[in-house]
């Protein structure tokens, strides 16, 4: 029985997993950001600060789980803002040292990396994953638990960047990718057509802030007075498009050139429809299988948490006595490429 932690951002969640299942999973997000264009990073500690405690008392009480009964504590250690990370790991080695509890540190990549269990716990290995948010846009090779490797990464802007820097360029709201993709769903993808940066190229990387700029001079030479609101659904569905191809056909070719049979989504632009869909019908072509996890499980969770954190336990359930370990704000593992 796990309850784990999670604050690496702009959510403070809480959870409680007994044995891979999922309890309860609360989440509260800081909308209040929107205001500012993205994340203030002291602002979003101090509101983890305010929220961490109620709900972590909330996940408990949807779970119907007393914390006496609780095994081990997970919590999200690295990468994030290095604020809200102390903010989450100070509050659990609290909760560690007051009721005599282990303590498990998590990489919070590898809990999107391995959401995909949550969704479907017949998975099996090796599978190619694309992990994809704000922050990251990685392709792994994951052979097993313990043992996954990068074969491609962003060299620049993150997709859910570059959704959110081209959505402030046409005038949307933070956080963009979730407008443009509503906006989307009424629009001409193949209306204009934008550069789909690297889509040939000889390896498993991926560069968007071309394509940021590409749009920029567009909007600046054709509606350089403002984009006209019968335009926007054209628009965004055209940028979309370029995105998520290149996504798509990036992670199927890492697929078949490792031989897997299953590919996983993760990360908060994982919940983005048109990769959803872009995905499920290029893996159907190919004879892959897809996993996409459940939309509440593609934004910052803590039962992806607390999924790894019960495995990593259970493994070593002697080894996470230790509340020394500190926050590490850029760490993502150092996997071979």
């Amino acid at each position: 029985m796990i309850l784990a932690i999670e604050s690496s951002c702009d959510e403070t969640s809480a959870a409680v997993v007994d044995n891979s299942v999922v309890l309860s999973n609360i989440i509260s997000s800081q909308y209040f950001h929107s205001k500012f264009g993205g994340v203030v990073p002291e602002l979003a500690s101090r509101a983890h600060l305010v929220s961490v405690s109620d709900i972590t008392h909330e996940a408990l009480d949807k779970s119907g789980i007393d914390i006496g009964s609780i095994n081990a504590l997970a919590v999200t250690n690295r990468p994030g803002l290095a604020g809200s990370l102390i903010v989450g790991t100070n509050f659990a080695k609290g909760l560690a040292l007051k009721y005599k509890l282990p303590i498990v540190p998590v990489n919070h990549i590898e809990g999107h990396l391995f959401s995909g269990f949550i969704q479907d716990n017949n998975l099996e290995f090796p599978f190619t994953a694309l992990v994809v948010s704000g922050g990251h846009t990685v392709i792994f090779l994951v052979r097993s638990y313990d043992d996954y490797e990068i074969v491609g990464m962003t060299r620049d802007d993150a997709a859910g960047e570059a959704f959110d820097k081209i959505a402030k360029l046409m005038g949307l709201p933070y956080p963009g990718g979730p407008h443009i993709d509503k906006l989307a769903k009424l629009g001409n993808a193949h209306k204009y057509e934008f550069p789909k940066p690297m889509l040939h190229d000889d390896n498993y990387d991926f560069s968007f802030s071309g394509l940021k700029t590409s749009v920029r001079y567009f909007i600046h030479k054709n509606f350089h007075s403002g984009i006209p609101e019968d335009v926007m659904p054209d628009l965004a569905a055209s940028v979309q498009q370029a995105i998520v191809e290149v996504l798509t056909v990036k992670t199927i070719r890492a697929a078949k050139k490792y031989s897997v049979k299953s590919i996983i989504i993760a990360g908060g632009v994982s919940a983005n429809s048109g990769l959803r869909h872009m995905m499920n019908v290029k893996c159907n072509q190919a004879g892959i299988k897809m996993v996409a996890p459940d939309m509440m499980y593609c934004v910052d969770n803590a039962a992806m948490i607390g999924f790894i954190g019960e495995l990593k336990f259970n493994a070593q359930p002697d080894a996470y006595q230790d509340l020394k370990f500190t926050v590490n704000s850029n760490a993502l593992r150092a996997a071979k490429r």
